[in-house]
This record gives C-alpha cells, structure tokens and sequence, in this order.
C-alpha cells in the first residue's frame, strides 16, 4: 500500500509537470494569472526567490537551491514521523509472517473466487487484529507536498527574471540536455537508496514489489523527458530536492532507525 501511494504521488507529480511544461513557453515571459492558488502559493513564492536572490547578488540559480533546500527543511519533521510508523510497522508485519505466510499459500491454491474473497478476508482480519492499517502510511507528506511543490513550479515559471539567468553551464529559461539526465540519474539513486534503508520488502505481497520496480524505471523517466522540455529553473530543483531528499533518507536512517525498531518491539 506504501508503494501504491507512492505511485499517487508520482501520477500527481506528472500532472503537475505536464501543466508545467504547457505553460513554461508563455509564462516564463512573464505572465500573471489570478486567483487563490495564485495569491497565496504563486506569490509568495515568487517574492521569496527574489529576496534570496538579492542576498547572492541576483543570483536566482542559488536562490533555488536555497529556497528548495528550505522547503525540503520545513518538510522534514512529516518525514521523519513517517519513517518512524514505517518501520514500526515493518516490525510489526514482521511478527505475522508466519500466519500472512500460511493464508497466502491457500490464497494461491484456490481457484474458486469466492473462496478467494474469502481467504483475502481472512488476511484482512489479520491486519485487523494486530492494529494494521497500510492504507494510513505515508499519505500526510504527500498531500502536503502537492499544493506547495505546485507553487513553487508555478512561481519559478512565472518569474520573468529567471528566464533570462544564467547559472553555472546553462540559462535558467531554456532547456538543458546536460542538467535533464543528471536529474534522471539523481532520482534513480534517490529511489533506491529509499528503497533500501527506508522501507523493508514485504515478500507476502508481490503486488507491491512488482509496483515498487515500476516507479524505479517511471519516475526517473517522467522527470527526464520533463526536464527536457522544460525551463532549466525546474530541473534544478528537482535536482536539488532529489539530492536532499537521499541525504535525508540516509540522516533519518542512522538517527532513528534503531530508535524506531525499539519503539516497535515495546508495542
């Protein structure tokens, strides 16, 4: 269930960045828009890479990477309360194996679909009574993140002044072959290294596995071709966010999780 939120998520991520790259021709030259998205996310966003960028000398290629590693920072504290209900949840899962084991095989032997929903019952009760619930993980971070991360493209894409910046090898406006397939590489990193520290296999539930495989070889590919058609400003930060974000899956792994796993085995 963890991974198929996650997938939520991605879906979100690519509507988001399909109305990104619509829009980047036109309103990165400056348009405005408004309405209640564009007064209290857009807006204020917008003032804030230009007041960072008035700190590094006009230099909204740092005010970027600034304000996205500011907007990672605020973020964190959701994440590590995620992290935290992930991994006690593992422990916990860990615990019913054995039986989730045993229904899964008669799951598998049955071609009877009555028996079938039945038996998925029956796994259903298990969660139940060990006060299980996938469908409650990781859905705050994400939800949050979508109005805010939303806000942010918007406002890079509607600042006139990023258009025509130049940062490091390339323009701010413009697409950048280079910085787009850094951002494919950096999400495949990101990806597995959550995979690996962040969330334990469930080996009951091939489903999950068969999804987590998929957003390995999606999300890079979505924020690639993206990437490419896109204003360099927005793989920049999604370069610097998917940066961050391996950082912080590697910090909040060997600050809480053994803590996690003691909490866990006292439940």
């Amino acid at each position: 269930m963890i991974n198929k939120l996650s997938f939520i998520f991605t879906f979100a991520f690519t509507i988001l960045a399909v109305n990104t790259a619509q829009a980047s021709t036109g309103a990165a030259s400056g348009g405005t828009d408004d309405g209640f998205i564009h007064h209290y996310f857009v807006s204020p966003f917008s003032a804030l890479l230009k007041g960072v960028a008035e700190l590094f000398h006009g230099d909204f290629g740092l005010s970027i990477i600034c304000v996205t590693i500011i907007i990672r920072l605020l973020l964190l504290p959701l994440f590590v309360n995620q992290y935290k209900k992930q991994q006690i949840f593992q422990q916990k899962l860990a615990v019913i194996k054995p039986e989730l084991d045993a229904i899964q095989s008669k799951l598998k032997k049955t071609k009877d679909p009555v028996k079938q929903r039945e038996i998925q019952q029956e796994m259903f009760a298990v969660y139940r009574e060990n006060k299980l619930n996938p469908l409650a993980m990781g859905c705050l971070p994400m939800l949050i993140q979508i109005p805010i991360i939303f806000g942010f493209y918007s406002a890079i894409r509607t600042t006139p002044e990023i258009a025509s910046h130049e940062f490091l090898w390339f323009n701010l406006g413009n697409s950048d072959v280079t910085l787009s397939l850094l951002v494919g590489v950096m999400y495949i990193i990101q990806f597995q290294v959550s995979q690996k520290l962040n969330v334990q296999p469930n080996p009951t539930n091939q489903g999950m596995m068969q999804q987590a495989k998929l957003m390995a070889f999606l999300f890079p590919v979505i924020t690639t071709v993206f990437s490419l058609s896109a204003p360099s400003a927005l793989p920049l930060y999604w370069f610097t966010s998917a940066l961050f974000m391996t950082g912080q899956t590697i910090m909040i792994k060997i600050l809480y999780g053994t803590k996690s796993k003691t909490e866990a085995e006292s439940v």
